[in-house]
């Protein structure tokens, strides 16, 4: 009797499933359900992926969700991550935006957030066991609560994709992909991700069929644009003299840079956990304000900050890449890049793309420490030139005598040969 008490206790256990609509997370309802028995409470949060959530919703319902929570945080995504992203030039491995990584921490939280209020003894999200989102997920869930229970059903069961659709077939669950077209897809306001199928041989080039957001080089404007950013204490807050939301910024940025072919990425990536996979995004509206942003941080801040600030930079890419956001070490670097952005990276930038090509053609801020006084070779130059003749003296002295002492040795061993 007490065993049976205890069973059916354990069979009405929740779980909170981090649900995208996709063919894992799809699957993972049914399977979370036949292995472990749990009543399965579905959380889709909007990151500006542009799908239905009501769709999302009812999709979850069918396949066997009892409860579905649906939230619109691209607000919270964008001033809380792309943001933090910006303002540290993100691009991991000098190619990757971070787009799909930001998301994870923010969708860990609310994970955290459902399963305390459900009182749900479980999470799980629809990760496989070669990529870095299990790390960047579990990563945050542990250190937000680690007594939740974490499955990842994709990475138990160890099935394959088509394996997977083959189950999702049996078991009546809807496929938004098939094995003709077999991408995995993740998209937010910062990006589109695009795996799977022909696109993991690293030889081929990427068939149109996998853009969305992005056109070809050749079927871009044949005419040139041109852009006006405007950034204040470091975030883009105004295009071509125009004020703008900032999310409405980036949802611009995104079709006109990807109408004139910017934003498309394939670089084989180093994985965390040890793989080297092929990677291809779209992400236009990054690219265009990381590029931006960086040359305007060369225009106003000092040549000792901006050394100290690639370096932390890519510190900071890395930790967010490899899934640490919860680590204190990410709010230390926040704390210095932010000193660096408020109030001087502040100004305008120029932007031309054409068919593909994204160029920065001209800068201006209150902030900048250019002086054309001093920089130009015109009459109107105040530079006093007979300073450097002392300055090179000075700059080169160890040099100098390096290569004396060099020349001494040299004479002494052929002295000695003889």
């Amino acid at each position: 009797m007490f065993f049976c008490i205890l069973q059916v206790v354990y069979l009405m256990a929740k779980l909170v499933l981090a649900y995208s609509g996709g063919l894992d997370t799809s699957v993972a309802i049914k399977w979370l359900q036949e292995k472990y028995g749990y009543e399965i409470i579905t959380l889709t949060l909007n990151v500006g992926q542009n799908e239905d959530m009501k769709f999302i919703e009812e999709k979850a319902y069918k396949i066997g969700s009892i409860k579905h929570y649906s939230i619109d945080a691209v607000e919270e995504f964008v001033e809380n991550y792309v943001n933090n992203a910006i303002k540290a030039n993100a691009l991991y491995q000098g190619k990757y935006p971070l787009s799909s990584a930001l998301s994870r921490p923010l969708i860990a939280k609310y994970l955290v957030k459902i399963a305390e209020i459900e009182n749900a003894e479980a999470v799980a999200h629809g990760c496989t066991g070669k990529g870095n989102d299990q790390v960047r997920f579990e990563a945050t869930i542990k250190a937000l609560n680690p007594n939740l229970k974490i499955i990842a059903p994709v990475r138990e069961w160890n099935l394959t994709r088509d394996e997977e659709i083959e189950y999702a077939k049996k078991n009546g669950i809807p496929l938004s992909v098939s094995k003709t077209k077999p991408y995995s897809i993740d998209q937010n306001i910062w990006g589109r991700s695009i795996e799977g199928g022909i696109i993991e041989d690293p030889f081929i080039e990427p068939p149109e069929d996998a853009f969305e957001l992005t056109k070809s080089a050749l079927d871009a404007p044949d005419k040139p644009a041109y852009l006006e950013i405007g950034f204040r204490n470091g975030i883009p807050i105004e295009l071509n003299g125009e004020e703008m939301n900032e999310i409405e910024l980036i949802k611009f940025l995104n079709e006109f840079g990807g109408m004139h072919g910017i934003g498309r990425i394939d670089h084989i990536e180093d994985r965390l956990v040890g793989i080297k996979s092929r990677e291809v995004y779209e992400c236009p509206a990054a690219l265009i304000l990381i590029e931006a942003h960086k040359d305007l941080e060369k225009f106003v801040l000092t040549k000792l900050e901006n050394e100290a600030k690639e370096y932390l930079d890519a510190l900071w890419t890395k930790l967010v890449y490899n899934g640490l956001w919860e680590d204190p070490l990410r709010k230390d670097i926040e704390a210095f890049i932010n000193s660096t952005q408020i109030p001087r990276v502040t100004g305008k930038v120029k932007v031309k793309m054409y068919k593909g090509n994204m160029r920065i053609i001209g800068r201006k801020s209150e902030f900048a420490l250019y002086d054309i006084k001093l920089s130009t070779y015109s009459s109107e130059s105040q530079f006093n030139q007979k300073n450097s003749e002392g300055f090179i003296n000075i700059y080169s002295l160890q040099t100098v005598l390096a290569k004396k002492v060099e020349k001494i040795n040299a004479r002494r061993e052929e002295r000695t040969k003889v």
